[in-house]
């Protein structure tokens, strides 16, 4: 048995939202194959995602210099229990799905700091005399992309910063087993936008079969 790490990062509801739509298709399809696997959900945009702020940085450097945990503000024990809880979650399980749209060529600031938040030496990757080190290789992953536009080819692909960032973060943790799943040209084509959306959930299924 598996344990599936399911990220989504859109505010907007399912029926508003491509990314969501065809992830919520994939992952349905995920469940009829491997129906013994543990799904775990986190919505970045309703879970505490706390941000590393100044409180994180001051707690920090207080538990680095000894300080006791427990002798920290309220606020603080608050914040970094619930970012060690994140990483030690997201190191635990076996697989990643993440469902995002692009935003202004990148992803959406609460899924970036999610990523900060599980970024974390020692956990997900490790510093050596010869660079660094990822620590989570052997798991696999999939993004669920919706880009409005046309990204993967052409003069815009140079801006396509969202997939790119994801798979680059991954491997830097030693996940090299990665896969996309496009959602693109909706807003740029609307009449074809039914028949682009049929097709990322024909491809998510796919995709979903073999994960």
């Amino acid at each position: 048995m598996s344990k599936v790490l399911f990220i989504t990062a859109n505010p907007k509801s399912v029926e508003a939202s491509y990314s969501l739509t065809v992830a919520k298709e994939f992952i349905e399809e995920y469940k009829k194959v491997n129906p013994n696997d543990e799904i775990i959900n986190i919505d970045v945009y309703k879970d505490n995602i706390p941000l590393i702020d100044g409180d994180v940085f001051e707690a920090w450097g207080k538990l680095a210099g000894g300080v006791a945990f427990n002798e920290l503000s309220q606020e603080q024990q608050q914040k970094v229990g619930t970012l060690g809880a994140l990483v030690d979650q997201f190191v635990d399980v076996d697989k990643y799905v993440f469902v995002s749209p692009l935003w202004n060529f990148g992803i959406p600031p609460m899924l970036k700091a999610y990523i900060d938040t599980v970024s974390v030496a020692g956990k997900t990757f490790k510093y050596t005399e010869s660079g660094s080190v990822g620590l989570l290789s052997g798991k696999k992953a999939v993004h669920i992309q919706a880009r409005g536009g046309i990204y993967s080819y052409g003069p815009t692909a140079e801006f396509e910063l969202g997939d790119r960032y994801i798979k680059s973060v991954l491997g830097f943790f030693g996940i090299t087993d990665y896969s996309s799943v496009i959602v693109e040209g909706a807003n740029y084509a609307p009449d074809k936008a039914e028949e682009i959306k049929n097709a990322a959930i024909d491809n998510a299924k796919k995709v979903a079969k073999s994960f």
